[in-house]
C-alpha cells in the first residue's frame, strides 16, 4: 500500500485537511530529521526526551547507552509516541489569531523491540552513515564493549501520520484590505564551515563529505 491505514490514534483530527498518510511524505519528513522527541512513561510519570532518529524501510530506530531510562523503559514493548517536526516558515497574518507556522510533522504510535546480534552493528553503522553520509568508511570499527554498551530499538511504522502546513496566511476576508504587511518568513537549517578538533593531527583536512554537508541539508528540505 502507498498509504498508512488511519487508526483512532493516528488519524489527524484538528485541521484534518492537513493530515497526510502517504508513505512518501511520511518517509521524507522522517529522513529530513536529525532528532525526534519520544514520549513515554517511566516510574509512573510522563517523560518527553529528544534523541537521534533514523529510518530504514518501514521502521525507525533509536539508540543510546544501555542504561538510558528511556531505552530501558521501552525495550520490553512499552508504548511510545515519537514525533518529528520541521518549521519551514513563520506565517505573518493581519490578525494575531491567524499568525501561524509552515511546518511538516510526523507522529508515530507504537512499541519497540531490541535489535540484537550482527544486525545491531549493521544498524549502528547505517545510523552513523544516515547522519553523516560518507563517514562510516573512515571510522575505526566499534569494539565489542561499545556494542554491548549501546541499546538499539526498532519501532515499525504502523500507526503513523503526517501533518503539513504550507502557503500564505489564511486571514478573514475583510482583513485583506487592511494596510498591514502579511506573508511568510522562510526558515531553514544550515550547516556552517567545519571547525577542526583542537587535537587534530597535522595535515588532516576535513573530507569532502563534511565540507559538502551544508548542501546535503539544503537538498533535504524539498
Amino acid at each position: 500500500m502507498s498509504t498508512y491505514t488511519r487508526t483512532p490514534r493516528s488519524r489527524v483530527r484538528r485541521l484534518a485537511k492537513r493530515g497526510v498518510y502517504d508513505r512518501e511524505t511520511v518517509h521524507g519528513i522522517i529522513d529530513d530529521a536529525l532528532i525526534c522527541h519520544v514520549a513515554f512513561v517511566a516510574d509512573g510519570a510522563p517523560r518527553v526526551l529528544p534523541t537521534a532518529i533514523a529510518r530504514f524501510d518501514e521502521s525507525v530506530y533509536l539508540h543510546g547507552n544501555r542504561n538510558s531510562q528511556m531505552l530501558r523503559s521501552l525495550e520490553d514493548g512499552a508504548p511510545a509516541c515519537i514525533t518529528v517536526t520541521h518549521v519551514d516558515g513563520m506565517v505573518v497574518a493581519r490578525a494575531g489569531f491567524h499568525c501561524s507556522m509552515n511546518y511538516r510533522s510526523v507522529v508515530i504510535h507504537g512499541s519497540g523491540h531490541r535489535v540484537e546480534d550482527a544486525r545491531k552493528g549493521e544498524v549502528l553503522d547505517t545510523f552513523v552513515e544516515r547522519l553523516v553520509p560518507g563517514l562510516t568508511a573512515d571510522l575505526r570499527a566499534p569494539t565489542a564493549k561499545e556494542i554491548r554498551a549501546t541499546t538499539v530499538l526498532e519501532f515499525p511504522l504502523v500507526e503513523v501520520s503526517a501533518k503539513v502546513r504550507t502557503g500564505p496566511p489564511a486571514d478573514d476576508e475583510p482583513d485583506y484590505i487592511l494596510p498591514i504587511w502579511a506573508g511568510v518568513v522562510p526558515l531553514e537549517m544550515k550547516a556552517g564551515r567545519p571547525v577542526d578538533d583542537p587535537r587534530l593531527g597535522a595535515g588532516i583536512e576535513a573530507p569532502a563529505y563534511v565540507r559538502r554537508y551544508a548542501r546535503r541539508l539544503a537538498g533535504a528540505r524539498r
